[in-house]
C-alpha cells in the first residue's frame, strides 16, 4: 500500500478543506438583504416612473387647457372655431361654423390635412406661437401625442351624459386614469369633469380614453 508522502497529505488536506468550504449563514444572511434591496429599488424606481408619467399626463391637460384660453384671451374666440383665423393667417378655412362659440367636429386622432374646427385647433394654436409643432394646412392639424402615445383631442362633444367642451386623451391605461381622476376629481368615471369612456373604476385593467372638461 503506498504511503502518502508529507506534501500529498497537506494537499489532500487541502483540497478536503476547501470542498467543505461554503457559505455561513450571516454570508448567506447579507446576500439575501443585498438582493432584497435591489430589488426594492427597482419597484421603488418603477412606482417612481409611474407616478412621474400620471403627473405628466395631467400636466399636459393643464398645459393644453392654458394654452386653448390665452388663444382665446388674445383673439376672442376659441382655437379651431376663430372665424378670423383663415385670413389673419393666409390658411384653409375650418369646416363648420366658425365664431358659433362652439368647437365643432370633435376629433381625437386628428392627421394631416384635416379640415374640422376640433382639428384646426392645433393649427391655430401653433400659428399664434402658443404650442410648437407645424403651422401648415398638411401637418399643422396634426394632434399632438399623450404620455401614453395616444393622441389628444378638443372639442364639443357628450361624455357620459354631459356635452360640454372636452379635452380628451385616448389610448390611457385603466388604472392611471383611475389615479387621475380620484387624486383631481370625484372618481368616478361618469361623473364631474374627469371621465372616461369607460367604467375604468370597476376594471382597471382595460384601456380607455380619459376626458377633461374644458
Amino acid at each position: 500500500m503506498t504511503k502518502l508522502s508529507f506534501k500529498n497529505k497537506k494537499e489532500v488536506g487541502e483540497m478536503k478543506n476547501f470542498r467543505s468550504k461554503g457559505f455561513t449563514l450571516v454570508e448567506l444572511a447579507i446576500v439575501l438583504i443585498i438582493i432584497g434591496i435591489i430589488i426594492g429599488a427597482i419597484l421603488k424606481g418603477q412606482e417612481l416612473i409611474n407616478n412621474a408619467k400620471i403627473k405628466r399626463a395631467y400636466n399636459q391637460y393643464r398645459e393644453i387647457l392654458a394654452a386653448i384660453y390665452t388663444y382665446y384671451d388674445r383673439y376672442g374666440f376659441f382655437p379651431g372655431d376663430d372665424p378670423n383665423a383663415a385670413q389673419r393667417w393666409n390658411i384653409a378655412p375650418a369646416t363648420g361654423t366658425p365664431g358659433n362659440g362652439l368647437i365643432e367636429g370633435y376629433n381625437q386622432a386628428c392627421g394631416p390635412g384635416s379640415t374640422t374646427e376640433s382639428c384646426k385647433v392645433w393649427q391655430h394654436l401653433r400659428l399664434a406661437n402658443i404650442i410648437a409643432g407645424a403651422t401648415d394646412d398638411s401637418q399643422g392639424t396634426v394632434a399632438p401625442a399623450n404620455i401614453y402615445g395616444g393622441k389628444i383631442g378638443v372639442g364639443y362633444t357628450t361624455v357620459q351624459g354631459l356635452t360640454t367642451h372636452w379635452i380628451g386623451f385616448n389610448n390611457v391605461p385603466g388604472d392611471v386614469c383611475q389615479s387621475i381622476d380620484q387624486q383631481y376629481d370625484d372618481g368616478a368615471y361618469n361623473t364631474g369633469t374627469i371621465r372616461g369612456s369607460g367604467n375604468y373604476t370597476g376594471n382597471p385593467n382595460g384601456i380607455y380614453n380619459l376626458y377633461f372638461r374644458l
